[in-house]
């Protein structure tokens, strides 16, 4: 093999165990959830959210919205239970939502996403998405108005509101009603669906002698920053589509922006917040402009965060009539189907890109379609992963094939290869020219190896994002021991690999030595495979290619199971194929040398 070709295969490897290392050095090992603070933790916090957000002189996109009540009164943050008991509330119901809006404001700020738990252990608590002002970590949504110019009474988080219904259902819907006593009837109407979306009516009736003009305002607040993953590939913080722009703002961003804010003026779009595996989103009228802004503010030892939106044009109710407006509000978990359905339904754009599906988003989606679209007619993740590899595979196999031939005529090849190094080689310009010369005779290509693996790279990548971001995937069970798909083999050598009663032990950098049953599957057969390969001649890089299968081993180990599972199955396939090449091409199996 010549210089040039030891090189660019070199290269070719090098740049594999990158890519590979990289993910390591980027995905930290995901921490345990966090477990909530108690009221001492805690105390004072809730007292130091704003009272409103500032805005005036801050930016054209930055009024005074309000995003919080005012904190003077309260001291200590308290149990959540306690905060929903303080106030008169209108219960939300759905098959797959429970919580309430407070009456007390108007906000929607206490959400439980009712099929979905922390952990597979039983008894484990269900997801709490949004909780009110006065608990540890206030999260909640807020829809109003805001008059500039004028003294006219403007509803704010003090106001009590009036309710028609006591709960609010798929299919009943509920309306606040709220009068300033200066002629100024103001109403919130509330719908929900089946699954995650709220439609938010505003109406304001005017009883008054004078023209009412006011700009229609939605807002996300969050207090506190929440435990992220810290990974590289998923973004957990402050989100949107604006002018058909994806932002994507991490929570140090908004915190480092100047006087913390960062505005932009859209045509329609969406922005809001998103954990890994779900979120809330703010969805205006798309066909009205706005002026968004991602807000931080940070005062003692607290930060506060918001998105929010603004209408850049008033509307005007004259005297006698009434002026309304319509919204949505997304706030639930992030199944791909549900989001693609609001996108289409609501005509916003990009929608779906509140599932981070990055930089191989035309891979992934219908990567992801593809998998689920399996396990519906299959009813297993990890069968349908299978299966979707086997397709993989005879995408690829015209390609994969012509390379698995050109390393079967580089292994019959590899005696003439050794002579030729035995007799030139202390004059290695006359030994690449000759391996040159012997290439072209033989029609034989050395980087022929090096092609199935380099294709296979962005696929990788693509289904470890289906994997790590998509919650379809999330406690998705195979067989056996198996049972969330989307997080690394529980077994491992410390628990015999699964035979006594414990569970691996985290062990921070050093959990590589957890090594699983399907990761050690993966290592040999990606050893079986290498032993099928035409072998280096230089001692080098045949030592680097023996020491692969161990490194790549330990570096999947804390990769999601499915991932390690398709690499295994992948391999497994590609012996199957290339075994059966090398055999019709009179290639022997094995070390064996091969016939001259």
């Amino acid at each position: 093999m010549g210089q040039q070709d030891q090189r660019n295969l070199f290269l070719a490897i090098v740049l594999s165990l990158a890519i590979l290392l990289g993910f390591q050095f980027f995905l930290p090992q995901e921490p345990p959830l966090e477990v909530p603070q108690t009221s001492e933790q805690t105390a004072g916090q809730a007292g130091t959210a704003p009272s409103a957000i500032p805005g005036a002189g801050v930016s054209p996109s930055a009024p005074s919205i309000p995003g919080a009540p005012d904190a003077a009164n309260i001291t200590a943050a308290q149990s959540r239970g306690d905060v929903l008991a303080s106030a008169a509330r209108v219960a939300i119901e759905t098959p797959k939502l429970k919580g309430s809006i407070s009456l007390t404001g108007g906000r929607l700020d206490d959400l439980v996403l009712t099929q979905l738990r922390e952990t597979l252990e039983e008894g484990s608590p269900n997801i709490v998405l949004l909780s009110p002002f006065g608990t540890p970590t206030p999260y909640f949504a807020d829809f109003g108005w805001l008059n500039t110019g004028t003294t006219v009474a403007m509803p704010d988080s003090t106001t009590v509101w009036t309710a028609d219904r006591n709960s609010l259902t798929p299919q009943q819907s509920v309306t606040l009603r709220w009068d300033n006593g200066q002629g100024l009837q103001f109403e919130k109407t509330f719908e929900v669906d089946e699954n995650y979306l709220f439609t938010i009516h505003q109406r304001v009736v005017n009883n008054s002698d004078k023209p009412f003009s006011a700009s229609p305002y939605g807002l996300i607040n969050r207090t506190g920053t929440p435990e992220t993953l810290g990974f590289y590939i998923l973004h957990e913080g402050l989100v949107g589509v604006l002018n058909e722009n994806l932002q994507e703002i991490d929570y140090s961003d908004v915190l480092e922006a100047e006087k913390g804010t960062i505005s932009e003026t859209s045509n329609g779009g969406w922005l809001g917040i998103t954990d890994k595996y779900w979120g809330t989103a703010l969805i205006p009228d798309q066909s009205v402009t706005i002026n968004t802004r991602f807000y931080s503010q940070s005062s003692g030892g607290t930060e506060k965060y918001q998105t929010d939106y603004l209408y850049k044009d008033g509307l005007v109710a004259a005297p006698g009539s009434s002026v309304e407006t319509t919204n949505s509000l997304f706030a639930g978990a992030k199944v791909v189907s549900q989001i693609d359905g609001y996108e289409e339904r609501l005509g916003v754009k990009f929608f779906d890109k509140i599932v981070d599906f990055g930089w191989f988003y035309y891979i992934t989606k219908p990567l992801f379609y593809a998998l689920h679209w399996l396990n519906e007619k299959i009813g297993n993740f990890g069968v349908a992963i299978l299966v979707l590899t086997v397709f993989i595979k005879l995408i690829f196999f015209p390609l994969a094939n012509k390379s698995y031939k050109a390393m079967a005529k580089m292994r019959k090849l590899q005696p003439e290869m050794l002579e030729l190094r035995e007799r030139f080689g202390d004059d290695k310009q006359r030994l690449n020219q000759e391996m040159m010369a012997l290439y072209k005779r033989e029609g034989a290509n050395p980087m022929s190896g090096c092609l199935p693996i380099i294709v296979q790279i962005p696929v990788f990548f693509a289904l470890y994002k289906v994997m790590f971001v998509t919650i379809e995937m999330r406690q998705a069970p195979f067989f056996g021991w198996i049972k969330d798909l989307s997080a690394p083999d529980p077994t491992s050598i410390i628990n015999g690999f699964g035979l006594f009663p414990w569970d691996a032990p985290e062990l921070g950098v050093l959990n590589v030595i957890n090594l699983g049953v399907w990761p050690l599957i993966m290592g040999i057969t990606m050893f079986l495979q290498q032993r099928l390969n035409p072998q280096p001649p230089d001692p080098v890089q045949a030592k680097i290619f023996l020491f692969m299968p161990i490194m790549f081993t330990f570096l999947l180990a804390t990769f999601p199971a499915g991932l390690v599972i398709y690499w295994a199955w992948n391999n497994t396939l590609s012996i199957i194929q290339q075994a059966v090449i090398m055999k019709r091409a009179g290639v022997p199996i094995g070390n064996k040398p091969a016939k001259t």
